[in-house]
């Protein structure tokens, strides 16, 4: 389990296609702490260490990852989000986020103002569904919230941190996000959905 709270932003050093998916060479500190069969968050995505030499760590990514969320379009020298799982004895600063994306968002606007960034992101209805006002929603790996909602977009507000510590100051119109729903929302449903 994650909290969205993003520890570092690191670096891609190799990718490599494979038979099944991807392998990905990742950078960062704080990587040293990770043993193989360890989950990271990478983008929100959360994958397995399969090798880990000081602070490079190797994973690998099926195709059902690759065709949920973005890392097919990750390359060398690209950057990604990193979390670590949480610490069982941890503070829990964001919110329950599981590395299970359910999908890719496209960031339609980004607006400037009072010293803080609106970014808008077009979602899927599936996912649309699943999102509130004021709710708390995943985007590459960062616990968020919505701010304000259309029907087939939503807003968050980024403060000058997020920007600076995480991917999202480098994103621009155009580009696509990993989106994880809240998951209370979708044990909600499926409850309800039970009951029908």
């Amino acid at each position: 389990m994650f909290t969205g709270i993003v520890e570092q932003i690191g670096s891609v050093l190799e990718v490599t296609e494979q038979a099944e998916g991807l392998r990905l060479v990742l950078s960062g500190q704080g990587l040293v702490e990770l043993s193989v069969g360890a989950s990271i968050a990478v983008n929100g995505v959360c994958l397995t260490a399969v090798k880990v030499e000081g602070e490079r760590v190797t994973v690998e990514v099926i195709p059902e990852t690759l065709n949920r969320t973005n890392l097919s379009e990750v390359g060398p020298g690209g950057s990604v989000n990193l979390e670590r799982p949480m610490r069982a004895d941890g503070r829990f600063d964001g919110h329950i986020v599981q590395g299970h994306v359910d999908g890719v968002g496209v960031v339609s606007a980004i607006s400037h103002d009072d010293g803080g960034t609106l970014m808008t992101i077009e979602a899927p209805a599936a996912l649309m569904s699943f999102i509130v006002e004021k709710g708390s929603i995943t985007v590459d790996g960062v616990s968020l919230t919505v701010a304000a909602m259309t029907a087939g977009s939503f807003s968050v507000a980024l403060i000058p941190q997020t920007l600076d510590f995480t991917t999202l100051g480098l994103r621009k119109p155009g580009d696509t996000v990993n989106l994880e729903n809240d998951v209370i929302a979708k044990y909600v449903e499926r409850l309800l959905e039970a009951r029908e």
